[in-house]
């Protein structure tokens, strides 16, 4: 069985906004540049700050996982082609979870719990999701879906939600509202 269009529709919306910052159509190192710098001036994080720092260390970790585990073709770039096979593989047995996506997903978590309080309320998802260019509106209906009537959501539940994101099949799933988009 292939990839459904529902799934490969979720993915390329992360492939697309999230990753390939360039639009060059492949990830490569430059995109994770161009994201740290993103991340980095969404949250006032001055070059040469621990900040930034661990920003670059936690996303260069996250590209060399990523690079080593979808590029197929050792181009030292991950096509769409490349990017969905890796994401449907995880799909069909999620406890096969890598550091880099434990990774990825701590670093979503971190960087939309800005209160650093453990959950993540609708004020704080909206400004990481609506910076990305989803519309402020829509986040706020994303977050209302995916934390399921509950004002703030945990690590716990954020690790859940991510792993049906890339699984789910069912598009009233909570899990496919976390990146702040309600269609796909």
């Amino acid at each position: 069985m292939s990839i459904s269009d529902f799934r490969k529709k979720k993915l390329l919306f992360l492939f697309n906004v999230f990753f390939d910052v360039n639009q060059s159509g492949e990830i490569d190192v430059k995109d994770f540049e161009l994201a740290i710098e993103r991340v980095c001036k969404l949250r006032g994080w001055a070059k040469d700050t621990p900040k930034n720092k661990e920003t670059y260390d936690v996303m260069m970790e996250i590209w060399n996982g990523l690079k080593s585990k979808a590029d197929k073709d050792n181009d030292g770039q991950v096509s769409v082609d490349e990017w969905c096979n890796m994401w449907d593989a995880y799909a069909k047995d999620p406890s096969s979870v890598m550091d880099w996506q434990n990774a990825y997903m701590n670093f979503m978590f971190d960087l939309e719990d800005a209160s650093h309080d453990g959950g993540i309320d609708v004020t704080e998802f909206t400004l990481v999701c609506s910076s990305y260019g989803v519309e402020k509106s829509e986040c706020e209906q994303a977050f209302s879906k995916m934390a399921q009537g509950q004002t703030d959501v945990t690590r716990d539940q954020f690790a859940a939600l991510w792993k049906e994101y890339f699984s789910a099949e069912d598009v009233n799933a909570p899990g496919n509202f976390i990146f702040g988009k309600t269609t796909f």
